[in-house]
């Protein structure tokens, strides 16, 4: 189970569920619904709080808060490179 708040800069992640559920009432409020795409856009320089993308806009998370989130990791597009001889 991978959490918000072990992503680092520039990932994204889909929301798959949250631990708590008062603060689950809050996210859902905020546009952080289940199946919502994000993205870790910044981190403060002592690593508290952190910046996510989502729903077009951007949204300030302690990272306490932020590990009461699950996602799932989106992996990075490859392009692979093709070689004409």
């Amino acid at each position: 189970m991978r959490t918000l708040d072990t992503l680092i800069q520039g990932q994204m992640a889909t929301i798959i569920d949250f631990t708590d559920d008062f603060l689950s009432l809050k996210f859902i409020e905020m546009g952080c619904l289940p199946g919502e795409k994000i993205r870790l856009a910044n981190i403060a320089p002592l690593g508290d709080p952190i910046a996510i993308e989502v729903s077009g806009y951007l949204l300030s998370l302690r990272k306490q808060e932020a590990a009461t989130i699950v996602v799932k990791l989106i992996p990075e597009n490859t392009i692979e490179s093709c070689v004409i001889s």
